[in-house]
């Protein structure tokens, strides 16, 4: 399967390793050229210096052969438009975009993004399972 990580922050990277070690081609772009060098180091040729939110560089990327699309930057508005992009102009299959922002997530999914993730959505879901496994417990032993 051929895959994008667009977005070389934590995410992006730990993504790559992951991919790669299950034998998946991957390209992972990144538009801070101060990073790439160190990049090219970890992950070789599947390193590609650039925006992805632009056409170009998604069409140099390959994207029209990509199976899956992952746009994991900082920017809610940059994902978007690269899954649109992908989607659209690459008729790419799947799309996933990482939500730094939970409000945003319904847009996301009304423009056609497939799967999002929120880091914040997620730890808030586990806090509250917590609190409430945490509430079941006390009575227990305050009998």
């Amino acid at each position: 399967m051929y895959i994008i990580i667009v977005g070389a922050g934590k995410v992006g990277v730990n993504l790559a390793t992951l991919l790669l070690a299950q034998n998946h081609e991957v390209l992972l772009i990144e538009k801070d050229r101060t990073k790439i060098p160190e990049l090219r180091n970890l992950f070789g040729e599947s390193v590609m210096e650039g925006a992805g939110s632009r056409v170009q560089t998604l069409k140099e990327g390959g994207a029209n052969r990509a199976d899956v699309v992952v746009a994991v930057t900082e920017k809610d508005e940059d994902n978007l438009v690269i899954c649109q992009l992908a989607k659209t102009i690459f008729h790419c299959r799947r799309t996933i975009a990482r939500v730094n922002d939970p409000r945003h997530e319904d847009v996301f999914v009304k423009l056609g993004v497939d799967a999002t993730v929120s880091s914040t959505r997620i730890i808030d879901s586990l806090i509250e399972e917590q609190v409430q496994a945490e509430d079941m417990v006390i009575p227990l032993f305050d009998q």
